[in-house]
């Protein structure tokens, strides 16, 4: 029964992977005749405008071949910044691809910008239309600071402590808008409204489009106060100090309002739906959580898996969106993804049952965090098949090492980069 449960939470989540694909989605909502551009329920005369473009995270090369599908040569110049493939598609050489660092900006990240900026002038000058495709991972893959002062390196130390603190990313978002000239409708800034539109490929909540990448095209607060956020976390004292003194001086709040489209293409709600059908597909009674959705870690397998216990008739799919917090406090190897599978099967290990029970959590992104595994599948026979290793699950959580604990049982999810990016997935399946 349990093999049966892991063969189909994997068919699941694989279901849902091919549902939040990135090109399809650009090229279902665009269309053109030679004058108008059509992008979903817009239409935009354009006869001899030419076209920009500006893709920034992990779908943008995605979202760009998608865009491509339909536009080709009316495209005048698009600058790329997104991830590091395992395979590079090919692009018409007026695309400038540059490799953004993730989930710490690199050099290639301040390039990107300096010529993303470049191109925006020139779309000013010959009256030119932009297209903005933006996708998670953003943040990192196109930054320029708003001070002088502050360094690539002051950069790179801000971004690791944050994403290592425990904070949600709508709070980490607060702080990186505060000391970016891109974010925050930073990088539209000198476009005219009627001059652009926004196609996001999303992987923060429904409705919360104005986050994903920290909005680099959408002048809105995220509701949280970046000092705030920085002296609730305890970063007050160990951030750079050219970060302190710009967030003191919070500058995100002069870029003024556009009135131009966005579109949300692909978000986790397409994926979870997705995954929701296949499992009723395959005679599962299936469950969605929406309120399991960015709890810390510990506090969410707590309720995924007391919700399933509790689940009635048998078999039946739990399916939960969306990513836990999770507080890095070893020098291993993992992420979010691969930590709640741990936990799980450190849990699953502690109750007696009868029923069978597994769960896989993983990223649409296919990386999760410091590993190159998408997640895991893990079951109640987990945490004994490792003790027969000489492996002890406690262990491996305290030292964060949760790659290695299921690269030695072969239960690693490892998709390599999709090309798309819409949170995570998390299944749990009784039988």
């Amino acid at each position: 029964m349990t093999q049966g449960l892991r063969a189909a939470a994997l068919d699941i989540f694989q279901h849902a992977l091919r549902a939040v694909d990135a090109r399809e989605a650009v090229s279902r909502a665009v269309s053109y005749d030679g004058s108008q551009l059509r992008i979903v329920d817009s239409e935009f005369t354009l006869n001899t405008r030419p076209i920009y473009v500006v893709g920034i995270g992990k779908a943008a090369l995605s979202m760009a071949l998608g865009l491509n599908d339909v536009l080709g040569l009316k495209i005048q110049r698009a600058v790329m910044s997104t991830s590091h493939s395992t395979t590079i598609p090919p692009l018409p050489s007026t695309y400038t691809l540059f490799y953004g660092g993730h989930p710490l900006p690199n050099q290639e990240s301040f390039h990107a910008a300096e010529r993303a900026f470049e191109l925006l002038r020139e779309a000013k000058d010959k009256n030119g239309f932009v297209i903005f495709l933006i996708s998670g991972g953003g943040s990192a893959m196109l930054e320029w600071p708003v001070s002088n002062d502050i360094s690539l390196e002051d950069v790179q130390v801000t971004n690791r402590q944050l994403i290592t603190s425990g904070a949600t990313i709508a709070q980490i978002n607060a702080v990186r808008r505060s000391i970016s000239t891109v974010k925050s409708g930073g990088l539209a800034a000198s476009v005219p409204e009627d001059s652009m539109t926004t196609l996001i490929v999303s992987d923060t909540n429904r409705g919360d489009y104005a986050t994903v990448a920290s909005g680099p095209t959408i002048a809105k607060g995220d509701g949280y106060d970046a000092l705030e956020v920085v002296e609730r976390f305890r970063l007050n004292e160990t951030l750079p100090r050219s970060v302190t003194n710009a967030i003191s001086q919070d500058r995100t709040n002069n870029v003024a309002a556009k009135n131009s489209p966005v579109y949300v293409l692909l978000d986790n709600s397409t994926a979870v739906e997705a995954a929701r059908k296949r499992a009723s597909d395959l005679g599962l009674s299936t469950m969605i959580a929406p309120d399991i959705v960015e709890q810390p870690v510990s506090e969410g397998v707590e309720l995924l898996l007391r919700r399933s216990f509790e689940s009635t008739p048998r078999p039946s799919c739990l399916i939960s969106g969306g990513e836990f917090s999770c507080r890095v406090t070893g020098n291993g190897r993992g992420g979010r993804n691969l930590e709640t599978a741990l936990r799980c099967a450190i849990k699953l290990d502690e109750v007696t049952r009868a029923t069978p029970t597994v769960l896989l959590s993983a990223g649409t992104d296919g990386i999760d965090g410091s590993s190159f595994a998408a997640g895991a599948i893990t079951d109640e026979t987990t945490a004994s098949r490792a003790r027969e290793l000489g492996l002890d699950p406690v262990e491996f959580l305290e030292q964060s090492d949760s790659h290695a604990f299921f690269e030695a049982l072969g239960d690693l999810i490892v998709t390599g980069p999709t090309g798309t990016n819409v949170r995570d997935l998390r299944l749990v399946l009784t039988g």
